[in-house]
């Protein structure tokens, strides 16, 4: 398998960052939802123009994982938004870990999210949250063994579809 590069995204990223976005959605998540729930969450989501937007904002920051020049995941990461009682827009999130299901288990992710990490920790250590679906095991497996621990659920709205997220926390680590 050749091995993947992986860059912080740019402005003109947009389009293909809107494009992964949808499909690794689609591929993760999208067999639990009507077409119309899909499409209407995937056009507010996932357009080049929230990307845009996001890659604007310097409290944000994406990142893009390449193979043979074809983008295969990305990050995304900024201050938190999670409705946690005890969350606040000073912690950091890991708001998007997403990649194409032909390229996952093979330690993209782990650099992906050592980056995202590492960019959110760059002005010292701070609390950090990353929220998760409530059936994604694999995912909650992986942030506990990187110190996640879960802290609280809500509603993961997507068309008329509520679904169960949970959300985890990691405290500062000692600088």
């Amino acid at each position: 398998m050749t091995e993947a590069t992986i860059r912080r995204a740019t402005p003109e990223d947009a389009p293909t960052l809107a494009e992964l976005g949808a499909a690794t959605f689609i591929e993760a998540f999208g067999q639990l939802y009507t077409p119309a729930d899909l499409q209407a969450f995937l056009a507010e989501s996932h357009s080049p123009a929230g990307y845009a937007k996001a890659l604007a904002n310097p409290d944000y920051a994406l990142w893009i994982a390449e193979r043979d020049g074809q983008a295969i995941g990305y990050a995304q990461a900024g201050p938190c938004g999670l409705p946690h009682a005890d969350a606040s827009p000073a912690d950091g999130e890991l708001k998007r870990l997403y990649l194409l299901k032909s390229a996952q288990n093979g330690g993209v992710g782990g650099a992906l999210f050592e980056q995202a990490l590492a960019w959110l920790e760059r002005d010292g250590p701070r609390t950090l949250w990353i929220s998760v679906w409530s059936e994604n095991y694999g995912a909650q497996r992986f942030y506990g063994r990187h110190g996640f621990a879960f802290a609280g659920e809500y509603a993961f709205i997507v068309g008329e579809q509520r679904d169960r997220e949970f959300m985890y926390r990691r405290a500062p680590r000692p600088a």
